[in-house]
């Protein structure tokens, strides 16, 4: 997520796990944790692998942050099936 408070509408919303178990916005991630967010249109599993230390992170190094196991765009079909 780009903005913290687009990552609490989706805890809220209840489509992100944190290790398996529902994850509430306020709960706090550490290296090895499994990530699940199931949206209507995309499903994504990722594993943490470092915590930055400050803030702010740039390009080069976010995409050595996390490491994706599963990233699945969701067809029409499947939307058309959860309606």
């Amino acid at each position: 997520m780009k903005r913290r408070s687009q990552a609490k509408i989706l805890c809220n919303e209840g489509v992100v796990r944190l290790n398996g178990s529902v994850a509430k916005a306020s709960k706090e991630v550490k290296e090895g944790d499994i990530i699940e967010i199931d949206t209507v249109n995309r499903y994504l599993k990722f594993k943490i692998e470092v915590i930055p230390a400050g803030k702010n992170v740039s390009k080069k190094m976010a995409c050595k942050l996390i490491t994706i196991i599963e990233d699945n765009k969701k067809s029409i079909s499947d939307i058309i099936d959860l309606i």
